[in-house]
């Protein structure tokens, strides 16, 4: 396996690896983790795009159903839940760990996988891959956003960047960009995106299809209040906390993500730097969603303290056989720890 990391500057025999798979494949399937978002669908999308004009048979795959708060990026509904029979190659975007395939290691199609040259792309800083079946991995955490990466490896290459490729690489980058506001937003993200936007992406009319299709039906209107009250300010009130029950997973999830849906929110008010939600599942199954405000990245931080990963601004984790009170404890416990070392 031919790995990338922070650390390690990138060689022309890794960037050609990549070129040479997708050349010498015919059918690609692009995987997205079991979380998907608008970066890994943004970037399955512009891959899909991409490899079509090239002549190739794209083939998008992920575990789990788009949630709805996605669907304003146009062919989330040509994203299947099975993989293809056959396939050439397969391309992980937006994660480069197992934990996050879950879905896909549990199914008898995993099976399939070691059997053909797979290649990961991901821009998560401290994340070792650990799939095995990994042939390339281009982990660029100097990116900040998958989409971003797909576009340098497209112009490095040649591939054909159509408008729709560009205006799905522009949604992901604004998505894990909060807007280009985050501080992982270099000068060279402003480069592409201005690049994109002379080519013909329009940004307005992006944002102008995200918020319509991302306005709350009414009864989610109401329980983002229900989530309001329910948030505990904690650590001084520097940590925003709250709980997603497994009744409340069943009903809201599939309208919209209860995470995304309070978060902003909660890292709106006032001395609050760092939000955590939890959903809590029947089976013991705990899994967190980290985000910070600017000049508090520690989200990757505490990702890892659990077992999870992402970026300093955006992280999160899965346990089992943890109870909601001992994760909560350690929380508060290493939220107050990391931001003091911060002040330091």
């Amino acid at each position: 396996m031919i790995s990338v990391s922070k650390t390690v500057q990138y060689s022309h025999m890794e960037i050609s690896k990549i070129g040479e798979l997708v050349a010498g494949a015919k059918t690609v399937v692009i995987i997205q983790a079991d979380n998907p978002d608008a970066d890994s669908l943004g970037s399955a999308l512009a891959l899909e795009s991409i490899l079509g004009d090239m002549g190739k048979e794209p083939y998008m795959y992920c575990a789990l159903d788009m949630p709805d708060y996605l669907k304003y990026l146009s062919g989330w509904d040509r994203v299947e839940k099975e993989l293809p029979p056959n396939f050439d190659l397969s391309i992980i975007v937006d994660t480069s760990t197992n934990t996050l395939l879950e879905k896909l290691e549990a199914s008898a199609q995993r099976v399939w996988m070691p059997k053909h040259p797979c290649v990961v792309l991901d821009h998560h800083d401290g994340v070792e891959c650990d799939i095995p079946y990994a042939t390339v991995v281009l982990n660029d955490p100097a990116k900040v956003s998958t989409g971003e990466l797909i576009y340098s490896l497209a112009k490095e290459h040649k591939w054909p960047l159509a408008l729709p490729a560009m205006e799905f690489i522009a949604n992901s980058i604004l998505a894990d960009s909060m807007g280009l506001t985050s501080e992982n937003t270099t000068a060279e993200t402003y480069r592409v995106m201005a690049n994109l936007i002379e080519a013909g992406v329009n940004r307005p009319k992006l944002e102008e299809l995200r918020r319509q299709l991302n306005k709350m039906a009414p009864e989610i209107f109401r329980y983002k209040a229900e989530l309001i009250k329910r948030t505990e300010l904690l650590a001084d009130g520097q940590l925003a906390f709250l709980v997603i029950p497994q009744p409340e997973i069943n009903q809201y999830s599939p309208l919209y993500n209860p995470g995304p849906l309070i978060q902003g929110d909660q890292l709106q008010t006032g001395g609050v730097l760092i939000s955590v939600v939890l959903k809590s599942y029947d089976s013991g199954r705990i899994t967190g969603t980290i985000r910070c405000n600017n000049g508090a990245g520690i989200a990757s931080q505490l990702a890892e303290h659990f077992g999870g990963g992402g970026h300093a601004y955006a992280a999160g984790f899965k346990t089992e056989g943890r109870g909601l009170n001992e994760i909560k404890s350690e929380c508060i416990k290493f939220v107050s720890e990391l931001l003091d070392k911060l002040k330091d």
